[in-house]
């Protein structure tokens, strides 16, 4: 059974192991906020998962550890386990969907398991992992449905009540609700008056629809750039969890994850994983009550793959009106491109690259199409490009 007691011992336990990350103020997040973060994707392992991987394991008999233990994870609750394993000497296997980036697959190895990669996503991980228990005889931890992982989760609240104590709500990341619900229940017990929010990512909202239908729904397939909660269903502990103590659940699109994460580069100097940056999605798009609220934002993990983060930040560019792609129409004779380049330098864009077509069917033989790539400000900057170009007689596509 899940008690406060039980968190303040995995706290205990774990004040040698995990770091009592910091809560730093971002104020450039959301400007009608006092918004804080909290920085578990600067925590050992690079996520808050070693918290309650490391406290589950450490809660095992000598029988148990003896037989060897085996996980299934997106990757950062395989990289904690691995850490407590190799820590506490025995050895661990885990299951991980064979589309997880490359850099949590080898963080894992890194870290001393052996890894088993599974066709599919998660749910296909837990299933093959829940095979090679019975075939093996190894102890399975559970990536959130587990009452002492879900115990190890719930330390982040005790440090952010010990690190803000004027917190008014706190935003948290939700896949398999395991964070959310040791985060809720610390919390909630403290001090009932302060707000659990969670966010999940529209395209695996399964917690979401399991309190909206008030029974655990497994969805038919999840899509989202937020590998660390791409999950089809929670679990039953924390789906209760959940129910009892959190206080709303938001979703947000990876379109404004990618938001996120490029303005948490550019404003903090920190890097998050889709899932960490989810918290911070909700807030910086509006999502959540917090309108003059002191509120931390939970990041939950940083281990995001180099390749994954480039699209993003491209994305995010794209999203914050910082890029633009303009396609102009115009007669092939000389002197064009110098008018175009003259009122985009006017205007202070910068051109990153710039493709000449031959016009296509249904447009005059001698035109020609241009298509420049800008680096830009905001929608704004945008706007007065555009117009310029529109104003000087050119005929954008």
């Amino acid at each position: 059974m899940l008690t406060l007691d039980k968190i303040y011992h995995a706290s205990y336990v774990l004040k040698d192991v995990a770091r009592k990350t910091d809560v730093l103020y971002a104020p450039k997040i959301n400007p009608d906020a006092n918004v804080y973060l909290k920085t578990e994707n600067l925590q050992n392992t690079g996520s808050f998962k070693l918290r309650g991987a490391y406290y589950k394991i450490s809660s095992l008999s000598d029988e148990e550890k003896a037989h060897g233990v085996i996980a299934c994870s997106a990757g950062n609750h395989a990289q904690g386990v691995a850490f407590a394993a190799t820590k506490n000497k025995i050895s661990s296997v885990i299951c991980l969907p064979d589309g997880a980036p490359i850099s949590k697959v080898e963080a894992t190895k890194g870290y001393g398991a052996q890894v088993v990669l599974v066709p599919g996503v998660y749910d296909d991980a837990y299933n093959k992992a829940l095979e090679l228990q019975k075939e093996k005889g190894y102890t399975f931890i559970h990536p959130f449905d587990d009452e002492d992982v879900i115990a190890g989760q719930g330390t982040i609240g005790l440090e952010i009540l010990s690190q803000l104590p004027q917190t008014d709500a706190v935003v948290v990341p939700v896949g398999g609700g395991g964070l959310i619900s040791g985060i809720a229940f610390a919390i909630k017990s403290l001090n009932p008056k302060i707000k659990v929010y969670g966010v999940q990512a529209e395209g695996a909202a399964s917690m979401v629809e399991s309190l909206k239908e008030e029974e655990i729904v497994q969805l038919e397939r999840v899509n989202t750039i937020a590998d660390g909660i791409k999950v089809k269903e929670p679990g039953n502990h924390t789906f209760d969890l959940c129910k009892k103590y959190v206080d709303e659940i938001v979703t947000v699109s990876d379109d404004e994850v990618a938001g996120a994460i490029l303005s948490l580069i550019e404003n903090q100097k920190l890097i998050t994983e889709g899932a960490g940056a989810v918290s911070v999605a909700a807030v910086m798009f509006n999502k959540l009550p917090v309108k003059g609220k002191n509120v931390v934002c939970v990041l939950s993990g940083g281990n995001i793959d180099v390749t994954i983060l480039s699209k993003v930040i491209e994305r995010g560019l794209l999203k914050s009106g910082r890029s633009d792609t303009l396609v102009i129409q115009l007669e092939d004779k000389p002197g064009q491109l110098q008018g175009v380049s003259a009122i985009i330098a006017q205007y202070g864009a910068n051109v990153t690259s710039v493709n000449y077509e031959k016009a296509s069917e249904g447009s005059n033989i001698t035109d020609c199409v241009l298509r420049i790539n800008l680096e830009t400000r905001n929608f704004d900057h945008i706007l007065s490009v555009r117009q310029g170009l529109e104003q000087a007689g050119f005929k954008l596509i």
